[in-house]
């Protein structure tokens, strides 16, 4: 089979590709290549059931927008936030590639309201605490689309590239990059147990952070320049919204970061949802990790936030994606394949929750199905010293976060630590190879790797 340009992965990477090649009036050929399923066909089965049937590809992070889809839905409308693509492109660049990319996600259906930049005064309190603290706030204007609507958002994008021309290959796994003599000409897929060499000119690989290791792996196999990356293990924690009002009202997401004694590794707050739903997502080989939701017209009594420590590994250590996984395997083993969740006054205590305790809390787990334990005997105590200290300080900002009933769910893992080295143009090593979105090191988030991919599209409209 021949194409033009071969996307793998219809994340918000790969999606906003075809979509600015399309504004672009390119007048080739495009083909996306997708492991899992069309939008209006991702169901999660824990919905009707109420109990993760850890699915071999999960509904919650594989199929059209990937993640985005059943995530919360955040969009952030700045260059501080969204990973290191600054540094690649610049600053400049990105700014105005957030502001052209917003207006397509306003275009599609995005809720015009702007969180986090109403209360100017309340946002000086807050960050005034935070110095005080120690903690460095980072306010970032947000777009929530909110979790329902991002699958309206995203199905109306797939719908207009379908309608444009742009062939979409949905349950189709990308096996293998065709790669000779420091050349890229497709990938072999499979589909229906069936395998496919799809030929073409470009390739884009925009995996996101599902297809991170797998990236790594072919980096590996094929000789793609690549350097070992950031990896961040944490927890979802998970207070009554009464503690976080002040903040959820003047931020909505604050992004507060910190180097917290004895290690000063750096420790920060990432996708925070007020009167959200904490959620479970499975990775390859039933691995369950867990993330948060935030609707627009469901809500709950709870705010929930992740805090997340990052580890930065040097030689001879290169595997710092299979190191997560192996925490996030060892906090399953013991919760029975299932998250597991503490109450942090029984971490300080040197104990395990029981049911019954959550039971009787103020603070009622959101994720019903998880399962009450001691996520520190599978967390790296490095990892699990430097989140507790960082609640301290946090407390000082927001009082009652460190609560002895604030919940703590393991594992989060983020798996975008495989760095790609490539150019201002996003070229790697390999000829017509072009890498993109979260799985590539460079981007964290919705909006960071869309910009990514407009940015892209615009380079292969350049070279033509």
């Amino acid at each position: 089979m021949n194409t033009d340009i071969l996307i793998i992965g219809a994340g918000p990477a790969g999606i906003f590709t075809a979509l600015e090649l399309l504004e672009k009036g390119v007048g080739k050929k495009i083909t996306i290549v997708e492991k899992g399923s069309a939008v209006e066909d991702r169901v999660c089965p824990k919905q009707k059931s109420g109990l993760c049937a850890s699915c071999k590809n999960c509904a919650i992070t594989t199929g059209f927008s990937g993640a985005g889809a059943f995530s919360d839905g955040k969009l952030s409308l700045s260059s501080d936030v969204g990973g290191d693509l600054p540094e690649l492109i610049g600053r400049d660049v990105v700014e105005q590639l957030i502001s052209y990319t917003d207006g397509i996600y306003l275009r599609f259906g995005a809720d015009e309201k702007i969180e986090g930049v109403s209360a100017p005064d309340k946002i000086r309190e807050i960050r005034k605490k935070a110095i005080k603290a120690g903690l460095k706030l980072v306010d970032c204007p947000i777009r929530h689309l909110g979790t329902e609507k991002a699958r309206e958002l995203y199905q109306a994008i797939e719908k207009y590239l379908i309608e444009k021309g742009v062939e979409i290959l949905f349950r189709t796994e990308c096996k293998d990059l065709i790669i000779n003599d420091g050349i890229c000409s497709g990938a072999s897929v499979t589909s229906g147990g069936k395998t496919l060499d799809v030929f073409a000119q470009k390739t884009v690989v925009a995996t996101g952070r599902r297809g991170a290791d797998w990236l790594e792996n072919a980096c590996r196999i094929h000789g793609i320049d690549h350097q070992p990356g950031t990896v961040d293990i944490g927890v979802r924690v998970e207070v009554r919204n009464e503690v976080m009002d002040e903040v959820n009202a003047a931020l909505y997401e604050s992004k507060l970061i910190g180097y917290p004694e004895p290690f000063r590794n750096k420790v920060r707050t990432f996708c925070q949802n007020p009167g959200g739903f904490v959620a479970q997502e499975n990775y390859d080989n039933a691995l369950a990790v867990v993330n948060g939701h935030s609707y627009k017209d469901r809500k709950s009594g709870n705010t929930n936030i992740a805090i997340l420590c990052s580890h930065n590994f040097k030689e001879p250590f290169n595997q710092p994606i299979e190191y997560a996984k192996k925490v996030g395997e060892l906090t399953n083993m013991l919760g029975a394949g299932r998250i597991m969740v503490q109450r942090y006054g029984d971490i300080l205590a040197g104990k395990r929750t029981w049911q019954r305790e959550l039971d009787q809390s103020n603070v009622r787990p959101t994720l019903v199905d998880a399962v009450a334990g001691d996520v520190t005997s599978a967390m790296p105590y490095r990892s699990m010293l430097s989140i507790l200290n960082f609640i301290k300080q946090l407390d000082e900002v927001v009082p009652g976060f460190a609560s002895p009933e604030t919940l703590l769910y393991s594992p989060e893992l983020k798996f975008y630590s495989n760095k790609i080295k490539m150019d201002g143009d996003l070229n790697t090593s390999v000829r017509n190879l072009h890498c993109l979105g979260d799985s590539t090191g460079w981007t964290r988030g919705l909006m960071m790797a869309s910009v990514m991919g407009v940015y892209m599209a615009r380079k292969i409209a350049e070279s033509k």
